[in-house]
């Protein structure tokens, strides 16, 4: 048994990419017991990266849920587990006699998550997509990257990991929670749709205010304002500027050396002048020589670290948000608890009865 917050609970998780993978880990970490069911025979370069990865933390074993016994030991985990995550499409998990209404049939406190793109039913249900598609039609897209430009690829972060594997995480960790008080459990169908557009919610409210220009790089967070944006360096580096507020805008013109009446912050008239200025004088003088003036000072410049410089920088370090783990730097377990702190696992593989034997009897 793991340590960690989510120490006891037992959740399957089956072989999925995307949104599942990652929530898997980040329930690992927290201490969830987590059972990883693949197919047998089918093993890919990124499943042994992902071992020390993705995929860390879990017990993995091989499953044909198209044989009849494949799916009588899937059933018999189904009796003894709070959780099951899956990310097929609609319809699959039903095809292979293992939906959700069979699985709450032998276990009425079972949680079934379900992670799609573009949710369990409507006109899309059965089509295929990726990240890039499911922001693309909640509007986080269009509103990511330069004005008269295609929009900006934001990894795929927003869709697949922030609408994606958060939402399906906390639908989780709160049907589980319900289930332990009623004894009932239920499906949570986690879409990706679903969890951009409640990414979105301040600037929907900025819209509906009026105080929005649904257009790209035209409001105040999205490129436009000369103090929330990046700048580039005269080695190449670039630094982020997040000066908001009336305080920290004062302080960022103290470090440029630009005197306080120079530029009033929230006239939208000499913008295109300050950024211009901003610009000169950033890209004066190294990222190293901004890190160090700004250092220590509210006034939120910072700099734009690659992946591998991020593991090395000192405030990092200090925190340790990055951890050695089988050889790879990655995240630590996150958030972080008092008093049931979170560890990195290894993952490790087995048989099904060894699973069994280990989760006890069901119900």
């Amino acid at each position: 048994m793991h340590g960690g917050p989510l120490s006891g609970t037992r959740i399957i998780e089956m072989e999925a990419i995307g949104p599942v993978p990652l929530a898997g880990m980040i329930l690992a970490g927290l201490g969830a017991e987590i059972v990883r069911i693949k197919r047998p025979s089918v093993n890919t370069a990124w499943d042994d990266l992902g071992e020390k990865v993705l995929l860390r933390g879990r017990t993995e074993i091989e499953l044909d849920l198209k044989s009849q016994t494949g799916k009588s030991d899937f059933l018999k985990l189904v009796e003894r587990a709070d959780g099951l995550m899956e990310g097929a499409r609609p319809g699959v998990m039903e095809k292979l006699g293992v939906g959700p209404d069979i699985c709450l049939e032998r276990n009425p406190r079972i949680v079934i998550g379900r992670m799609t793109g573009w949710g369990q039913d409507g006109p899309l249900s059965k089509t295929a997509g990726h990240d890039i598609n499911y922001i693309a039609m909640t509007g986080a897209l269009h509103a990511i990257g330069a004005k008269g430009q295609p929009p900006t690829v934001p990894l795929n972060l927003v869709g697949d990991y922030a609408g994606g594997t958060m939402f399906l995480a906390l639908g989780m960790v709160s049907a589980i929670l319900n289930a332990k008080t009623t004894g009932v459990g239920q499906v949570v169908d986690a879409a990706m749709v679903d969890g951009v557009a409640n990414l979105l919610a301040l600037f929907h409210a900025y819209l509906g205010s009026g105080n929005w220009i649904d257009e790209p790089e035209s409001n105040l967070l999205d490129g436009l304002a000369p103090f929330y944006r990046c700048y580039q360096c005269s080695c190449g580096g670039s630094v982020a500027v997040g000066a908001l507020e009336p305080q920290f805008f004062a302080l960022l013109l103290d470090g440029l050396e630009i005197p306080r009446d120079r530029f009033a912050q929230g006239d939208r008239t000499r913008w295109p002048e300050m950024q211009a200025e901003f610009e000169r004088i950033f890209m004066s003088k190294p990222r190293q020589h901004w890190e160090t003036r700004f250092s220590g000072s509210d006034a939120c410049v910072s700099p734009v670290l690659s992946m591998r410089e991020a593991f090395e920088h000192p405030a990092n370090k200090h925190r340790h948000v990055f951890q050695e783990h089988q050889g790879i730097m990655q995240a630590a377990p996150a958030p972080r608890f008092s008093q049931t702190p979170a560890t990195i696992t290894k993952s490790k593989t087995t048989c099904v009865e060894a699973v069994l034997k280990d989760w006890g009897s069901g119900g």
